[in-house]
């Protein structure tokens, strides 16, 4: 049985969509976290519904609770002058993405944090996602070799490039990039608000974004209405020069002339005639453990799960310093993704320069 995790006080700035997972985190599992506050213009209502008293400042905020860090769940525009009235109250900061809107804002931010010496992380939760810390864990053991290719068709931007990067084992290398664009009918599925209401044909955009390294090769493809979908599903290839992960199939060779083929498999209780709650226990391969699931609380989705170790690698941080997915990464997926579609929209190739904050 996995040790006990310490209770993780923190506040949230923002009361919108993204900011109730982790105030669903934070119901779920109440033995490690507890939400102290939120900022909120107006929104009540959120009181009520999840038990947390709202503020109208950061200043009231931190002057009625304290938090070990603040998560800033806000818009784009906003996100960067919340991070900084944070960092200049030497509070810890988990930012949600991306932590500026455009390249300047992000320079600029990144240069504030440093000169005050903040602890800013990116709350970055695809690479997190149980099935996808699984891929990377084998990825990364060797079985395939030196990983020079990875296809990525799982979330879009930033946070496709994220995985991406991930899997490649890159940081703020830099790369030529291309992009292309692709319209097409498809029936319309779910969204944020549940099923759709009506039988109706939309045209999405599927965007192809190939980022060239010199040795390694990355591709982001992603169609925006596969978020939800029930007839579009995620894809994760990558290749190295002595195997290959597609998706949950892993063929690599045990030696030169002996070739081997296993599986990625989830494993779940609260199935068939297991009597205990529905959760994801984890993944495991050729009969090992490659991922246990810390947070196996009923009802939790993987999203949640990811968000809830990006929140123990806050906690980490704003106590130890030790970093999980630095302020500098997660511009990094921005910027990266900024080319890219720029890339799409002028045909033309562009090659990434290496940005102060990689320095």
């Amino acid at each position: 049985m996995m040790a006990a995790m310490p209770m993780i006080p923190f506040a949230i700035v923002g009361t919108g969509w993204r900011a109730e997972f982790y105030l669903r985190i934070a119901r779920a599992l109440p033995e490690q976290f507890r939400v102290v506050g939120l900022v909120s213009r107006g929104n009540k209502a959120i009181e009520a519904k999840f038990g947390v008293k709202t503020y109208p400042t950061i200043d009231a905020l931190l002057h009625a609770t304290k938090p070990r860090f603040v998560v800033t769940s806000v818009p784009w525009d906003v996100n960067p002058i919340a991070i900084r009235e944070l960092v200049s109250k030497g509070m810890p900061v988990l930012s949600e993405t991306p932590p500026a809107p455009n390249l300047k804002a992000m320079i600029d931010l990144c240069k504030f944090v440093r000169s005050r010496k903040g602890k800013v992380q990116v709350a970055e939760q695809v690479h997190l996602r149980p099935h996808h810390q699984a891929q990377i864990k084998l990825t990364s053991s060797g079985r395939l070799g030196t990983v020079h290719e990875a296809v990525v068709s799982v979330a879009h931007g930033y946070h496709g490039i994220s995985l991406m990067r991930k899997l490649l084992g890159l940081r703020f290398e830099n790369a030529t990039i291309t992009g292309s664009q692709f319209t097409a009918p498809m029936i319309q599925g779910p969204g944020r608000a549940g099923p759709p209401m009506q039988k109706k044909i939309i045209q999405p955009t599927r965007d192809f974004y190939f980022f060239n390294y010199g040795d390694k090769l990355g591709v982001i493809d992603f169609t925006g209405s596969q978020y939800f979908a029930w007839i579009r599903s995620e894809h994760v290839q990558v290749r190295g020069t002595h195997g290959e992960l597609d998706n949950d199939q892993i063929r690599c060779l045990k030696d030169f002339r002996t070739p081997q083929q296993f599986s990625l498999t989830r494993v779940m209780e609260g199935e068939t005639g297991n009597l205990n709650p529905l959760c994801l226990i984890g993944y495991q391969a050729a009969g090992d453990w490659i991922y246990r699931n810390p947070f196996a609380a009923q009802g939790m989705m993987d999203d949640e799960v990811a968000i809830a170790h990006a929140l123990v690698g806050m906690d980490t941080c704003a106590r130890t310093g030790r970093e999980f997915y630095p302020l500098e990464e997660g511009c990094q997926d921005h910027y990266l993704g900024l080319l890219a579609q720029e890339a799409c929209r002028t045909g033309k190739k562009i090659t990434s320069k290496t940005q102060p904050w990689a320095k």
